[in-house]
């Protein structure tokens, strides 16, 4: 194992005397080996149990060993890194943990999460991204932070500048890689990697590990330990989800339909497009507290919808695959695909929103003629079929979505280029 090496002189990182009201702490956490004040600082926000994930990487990023944490999304991986970086950091001193994100709504959450979890000691946190101007960003930097989190467009930015530099970084999370590498970010962060110290930790975490992905971990990571949680093909287990076929003229019915009929707490539902997500979104308003999040949408109005679906003051929030992946929305009950997202893994991280942190949820996918192919993709890649569900009572228009026989007939013409079902001629 190899220890982190001291990089500071004792002046510049002075002992933190935890708060009076800390009290000593005996819990699954500090069996970990996390000290009282984060300890007290989880127990204080809810938790009480650590998550498989947690129980293995805790100890592992404590060693100082660099670590490839492959896990899926709902499963605690935030806190298992934040936790012990935190612990190792120690005191207030200079800029020494790096966490690159892919997105600012990611960027943002981590941000949130060490801030919330580093409470009863004197470490700093900021965050840098995109689509806002510099001048307060380059203010905290020029204030002094121990933690930064940031996307790696801006970052490089800030860089440019003169207003960060990553030559006293310790430890080095690259989160949400395999996401990095679909955006095309992988050029940006091997440059980032280039400008900290070679000798320091690095955590790489990601929900999928793609071949491409281990060219990068083989250079960026020495002798790393594996943390693998669960099978990476298949939903969570606290999710149930079936699909709800109908044909295209009934979608938006249907999802009224399913809505009446739910006994819900919040609603996350995905569209394919920008323009889908506001469609079905107005449509809602009459009845539902609704929020909408994608690309085109103005940074302030993504915070605010979703500061609103957290809080409760929308009940439903309508997104794009933006909010597939990461991003750590607390008690969403259910979710609905409106339209079946064309990668089957994405499949996996839109219904991982919902039954996280070992909570259940349900997931709900509307299912045209024209998205079967699409469908049965899914079956394959999680390695099981999923159950075709319709609500008693709906007035639905027939359609071969119903007969098995004729899907299956269906889905085997799909390969003719004449076919409906044919991918060039999809909407």
């Amino acid at each position: 194992m190899r220890p982190l090496p001291p990089r500071y002189e004792p002046e510049l990182t002075p002992a933190f005397v935890p708060p009076a009201n800390v009290p000593k702490m005996d819990t699954p956490f500090t069996k970990l080996g996390l000290n009282d004040s984060l300890a007290f600082g989880v127990q204080e926000m809810g938790y009480t149990e650590p998550t498989p994930i947690q129980q293995q990487a805790i100890p592992m990023v404590l060693a100082g060993r660099d670590v490839i944490g492959s896990a899926q999304t709902g499963t605690g991986k935030t806190a298992a890194f934040a936790l012990p970086i935190l612990q190792l950091l120690a005191g207030h001193g200079k800029l020494r943990c790096l966490i690159l994100e892919p997105t600012r709504e990611l960027a943002l959450q981590v941000e949130e999460a060490f801030k919330k979890f580093s409470k009863f000691t004197d470490l700093r946190v900021t965050v840098v991204y995109g689509g806002v101007g510099y001048g307060k960003q380059r203010d905290d930097l020029h204030r002094g932070m121990d933690v930064l989190a940031a996307t790696p467009g801006r970052l490089l930015d800030h860089m440019e500048q003169g207003d960060v530099r990553l030559d006293t970084i310790d430890i080095l999370v690259l989160d949400e890689v395999d996401r990095m590498l679909d955006m095309g970010f992988l050029p940006d962060v091997k440059r980032i990697v280039q400008k900290c110290p070679k000798e320091r930790q690095t955590l790489f975490f990601t929900a999928t590990m793609p071949p491409e992905l281990a060219s990068l971990a083989g250079w960026a990571l020495r002798e790393p330990v594996e943390v693998k949680i669960g099978q990476r093909r298949s939903p969570a287990e606290t999710i149930a989800h079936a699909f709800y076929p109908v044909v295209e003229s009934q979608k938006f019915d249907l999802l009224e339909a399913l809505l009446k009929q739910t006994d819900y707490k919040s609603v996350l539902i995905f569209s394919r497009t920008k323009f889908g997500a506001d469609r079905i979104a107005r449509r809602l308003q009459k009845d539902h507290s609704v929020g909408v999040i994608h690309s085109d949408r103005s940074q302030r109005e993504r915070v605010d919808a979703l500061e609103g679906f957290k809080s409760g003051k929308f009940e439903v929030l309508v997104a794009t695959d933006i909010a597939a992946r990461g991003l750590d929305i607390a008690g969403v009950s259910h979710v609905i695909n409106y339209d079946v997202p064309e990668n089957p893994e994405d499949y996996v991280h839109r219904i991982g929103r919902t039954g996280r942190a070992q909570n259940t949820g349900d997931a709900f996918t509307l299912v045209t003629e024209d998205n079967v192919r699409d469908a049965r993709s899914i079956e394959r890649f999680i390695g099981a079929a999923i159950e075709r569900k319709k609500i008693e009572g709906f007035p639905y228009i027939y359609s071969a979505l119903f007969d098995e026989k004729a899907m299956a007939d269906t889905v085997a013409a799909a390969a003719k280029p004449a076919s409906r079902l044919h991918r060039g001629a999809r909407r």
